[in-house]
């Protein structure tokens, strides 16, 4: 990894975006009934921490609504500020106050762009995006408000066959157009585009020697009043990710998170000459990814470089923005830093865990002082200890520092407990003599606090004034809502979230679902969630439908699934299981499905279904299979490779054929999924015995496939040829195409064709 890789952006050839103003949104005119039931997420509140801005489906679609953090439900001060019907997938509040951004989806669609609202709901605008073909996402606020950052995603013009030279014309498959140097392998996982691949800026000649046109990320800072030129803070070709995280406190420096899924790299960038400092892998999931502190001197993030599950860095940087020093403040054996996010003092860090699928939730007091220089004659490592106590607590959080001349995060030698004397005095504790852990008042940390949450998972964290948080949080028995987390206080339900008792209709709650834990056939331990229809008692097999989730790097949760309810209401149980591949089991698990591995995840589900089926939850005569994106595709995999274990299948957004799919996907979606994958040249054998469509005639069941018809991730195309393909060989099969959706159905009404469509089928199949 090129840590004091030096590239310079020259030429940029993307046209910087262009503000476009919108008639004034709905704001406090026009505001709705709610539905009853409804989730609230994504919040972000105004500098103050009395108001937030957050996404809510009130009225059946995805929207822009403000409100206070205390007061009456559906009090006075509760706006929707975009009436739009477009669904909204992010929001920032800017540090200033004067702004809110937000990203929207028009039609529903994968293509993206980036607007702004004043907080009245005047002097709305697109700001990114506003073009023809191009595509939009938000990145972070300048500290002081004056610009926001946004990445425009724009395809190249055309895209041709790119086929075997090896292979006779009438025997090559079209696949998207490739530069000739698209991917090089390490070890068992993909890298794209050779050593220079995923570096931020051109070079000169970067153009392929096939002439390939590739497509471009850029990421800029706009002025959302209009009044200074979009600055250009970062771009690459044939890119998968670029996200601006954060923009330092004087504005040298930005932190950008680049390239594809599993190999994904926080960047700090001068934002003078668009040179590039400190390089360092970072975990997948959520793309902020971290911070710097208010000196610019340290930046801190979540990452798991060489590391199983990530952990709070911290990276000292100099005056370049190299790193200097590099430290591990927060570690849990056998779980993830999942999510980060800091106080409005820049030095408290609030951590969300993944504790076996659930959140376990702190707060922590940041080092004022970052990793100091190694010292002449090597690296020095040091294991921080809380003042009593061994070099972790019961809870598994620990704290280590460590000279940092090469990146190894290495374990090394406890140092000596401090006195109070001594703690008052002692330098960083990065230093290579023996010092107070950085909890102590050297530094002006104080231990971890923990904070019981009541559901399940939190989905986001943000800043709520001085010393305030908010949290969106998901469980097993209420939508997903907003808290408020005032200093030294419990969470507080919002009074625009729904409460808990409004999950559903009264009558039957949601099912609390059981951990499982099943045994692969070659000894790795699997995961998931089991949820039993209700009525139906201990040692009753039942009809059970198998639910893969998608990524595959997703992971499922214990929180409420309205497909799942639907289906326990008709009788059915669910076991939603956690395959080879997906997150929360440490990174060797993630990779164990790259390449061959697949057929491994594939043998994972039948094997999922012997554990429910040998301990006595379900009924073997009557199983069926259902997933999305790529559980979609695990779905039809299952089916043509266990041909005998279920009764039906629903394959929603899956991928049928890996060619049709990487010709027909986004660009930078098939630079990402050829890590993941394979490449579909050099890999082309592997994906197209990996492909169902090439075992289409061991299916015999009937099936059923679900897309939206703006999906450009996974064209629509993958599902109508293999309805086709099932039809052509005697087999019942239906496609049910939603209107204005894409990858993802955000409407409401959609939403629920969906569950009712596929329940019945399950129920029609399983119990009929």
């Amino acid at each position: 990894m090129a840590a004091d890789a030096q590239d310079q952006l020259t030429g940029a050839s993307s046209a910087a975006p262009l503000l476009v103003p919108l008639a004034d949104a709905a704001g406090t005119r026009d505001t709705p009934q709610p539905l009853v039931s409804h989730g609230c997420w994504y919040p972000s509140a105004d500098p103050t921490g009395e108001h937030v801005a957050f996404i809510c489906d009130r009225t059946g679609v995805p929207q822009l609504w403000t409100g206070p953090v205390a007061g009456a439900p559906d009090g006075p001060g509760i706006h929707l500020l975009d009436a739009d019907p477009d669904p909204v997938t992010e929001v920032a509040w800017s540090p200033d106050g004067r702004w809110i951004a937000y990203t929207v989806a028009p039609g529903g669609g994968e293509h993206t762009r980036v607007l702004c609202v004043r907080p009245d709901g005047t002097g709305r605008r697109i700001i990114a995006g506003a073009d023809t073909g191009s595509s939009a996402y938000l990145g972070c606020w300048a500290r002081d408000g004056s610009a926001v950052a946004v990445t425009v995603a724009e395809p190249p013009p055309a895209l041709g066959p790119l086929p075997r030279e090896d292979t006779a014309p009438e025997e090559r498959d079209v696949f998207g157009e490739l530069p000739a140097d698209w991917a090089e392998r390490d070890g068992r996982a993909t890298l794209l585009g050779g050593p220079r691949r995923g570096e931020v800026g051109p070079r000169p000649g970067d153009e392929s020697p096939d002439g390939a046109v590739r497509d471009r990320l850029t990421a800029y800072l706009v002025d959302p009043d209009g009044l200074a030129s979009p600055v250009l803070v970062a771009a690459e070709s044939g890119a998968a990710t670029l996200r601006v995280c954060d923009l330092g406190q004087d504005g040298r420096l930005a932190l950008v998170r680049r390239g594809p899924r599993g190999r994904r790299e926080a960047v700090v960038v001068r934002t003078a000459d668009l040179g590039t400092g400190s390089v360092l892998r970072v975990a997948d999931g959520d793309p902020w990814i971290g911070r710097f502190s208010p000196d610019g001197r340290t930046v801190w993030l979540r990452s798991d470089h060489e590391r199983e599950f990530a952990a709070l860095l911290a990276a000292g940087l100099d005056d370049e923005g190299r790193r200097t020093g590099l430290s591990v403040l927060a570690e849990r054996e056998g779980s993830d830093l999942e999510l980060l996010a800091f106080g409005d003092d820049g030095y408290t860090a609030a951590l969300a865990w993944n504790v076996r699928g659930a959140s376990e939730f702190q707060t922590l007091g940041l080092p004022a002082a970052g990793p100091a220089a190694p010292a002449p004659g090597g690296d020095t490592a040091h294991t921080a200890r809380r003042p009593g106590g061994g070099p972790a607590d019961t809870d598994g959080t620990t704290a280590s520092a460590r000279g940092a001349g090469s990146d190894r995060t290495d374990p090394a030698a406890p140092w000596a407990a401090a006195t109070a004397s001594s703690a008052a005095t002692a330098a960083p504790p990065w230093h290579d003599a023996p010092r107070p852990a950085p909890w102590g008042g050297a530094t002006g940390t104080a231990p971890p606090h923990d904070v019981a949450l009541p559901h399940e998972v939190v989905t986001r964290i943000g800043r709520a004034g001085p010393g305030g948080l908010v949290l969106a949080l998901s469980g097993s028995q209420r939508r997903p809502g907003v808290w408020w987390l005032p200093r030294g206080a419990s969470p507080a339900r919002t009074p625009w979230s729904s409460r808990d008792e409004d999950a559903v209709p009264p009558g039957r709650p949601p099912v609390r679902p059981a951990p499982l834990r099943p045994a692969a056939r070659d000894g790795l331990v699997l995961g998931g969630w089991y949820y039993r229809a209700p009525g139906r008692g201990e040692g009753r097999p039942a009809p059970c439908v198998i639910h893969l989730h998608g990524g595959p790097e997703e992971q499922e949760r214990p929180v409420f699934e309205p497909l799942y309810h639907e289906l326990t209401g008709r009788g059915l149980d669910v076991f939603a299981p956690d395959v080879r591949g997906s997150s929360g089991y440490g990174r060797s698990f993630v990779d164990a499905d790259l390449g061959t591995g697949r057929y491994a995840a594939i043998a994972d589900v039948a094997d999922c279904v012997a554990h429910v089926v040998l301990t006595g939850r379900a009924d073997p005569t009557r199983l069926a299979v259902m997933g999305r994106s790529y559980g979609g595709y695990l779905t039809l995999a299952s089916l043509v490779w266990h041909p005998d274990l279920f009764r039906t299948g629903v394959a929603v957004c899956g991928m049928s054929d890996f060619a049709t799919f990487f010709a027909g996907t986004e660009p930078w979606i098939a630079e990402s999924a050829a890590h993941k994958y394979g490449h579909p040249e050099r890999d082309r054998e592997l994906l197209r015995a990996l492909s169902p469509m090439s075992r289409i005639d061991e299916l015999r069941v009937p099936l059923l496939a679900v897309h939206g018809e703006h999906d450009t991730n996974v064209p629509p195309g993958e599902s109508e040829q293999v309805v086709r393909a099932a039809r052509e060989r005697g087999h019942a099969a239906e496609l049910l195409m939603l209107r204005e959706e894409g990858h993802e159905f955000r409407r409401a009404d959609n939403r629920r064709l969906f569950r009712r469509t596929a329940a019945d089928w399950m129920e029609r199949h399983l119990t009929g």
